[in-house]
């Protein structure tokens, strides 16, 4: 499946990022990151801002690539966890990783099931990770999105 196709079928819809609006999306994944690192909240509430910040990172490489997902479509962070290889070329292990992260997500939020905190970990440690990854993908594929604007 291609970016192209998933346009097709409406699980995209083409979208123009604008510095402004990435650099936004990418300050709120480095401040979900740093709550995830917060020791007094809860395993769920940390898990729940690790897992925000991996679907910002996954936005940001949609928007970067000039899409973004149909939310009003069913699955749409499903959509954009697996778009990452064709966004950011990640490799298939990560995503099956991030996939499963989702499901925990899911149980939790609609089930009520507990996270443990070696979900946590792993959900911390694959948010770290797609965090650096997706800057360096904006610094080297897209570093217009990351220039500061001169005008006020």
């Amino acid at each position: 499946m291609t970016l192209a196709n998933l346009l097709a079928i409406q699980r995209l819809l083409a979208f123009s990022a604008t510095p402004e609006g990435v650099q936004r999306l990418l300050a709120a994944a480095v401040r979900n990151l740093a709550d995830a690192q917060l020791a007094q909240l809860s395993a769920e509430n940390r898990f729940d801002a690790a897992y925000k910040c991996i679907m910002q990172c996954a936005m940001l490489g949609l928007w970067a690539c000039g899409y973004r997902t149909s939310t009003s479509q069913p699955g749409h962070h499903q959509t954009a966890l697996q778009a990452l290889p064709l966004t950011m070329g990640l490799p298939n292990d990560i995503i099956i990783v991030l996939d499963a992260l989702r499901k925990q997500r899911n149980l939790n939020d609609y089930e009520g099931d507990p996270v443990s905190d070696a979900v946590v970990s792993e959900c911390l440690a694959q948010a770290q990770a797609l965090l650096a990854h997706t800057r360096q993908f904006l610094q080297t594929q897209f570093p217009d999105l990351l220039a500061i604007s001169k005008t006020n």
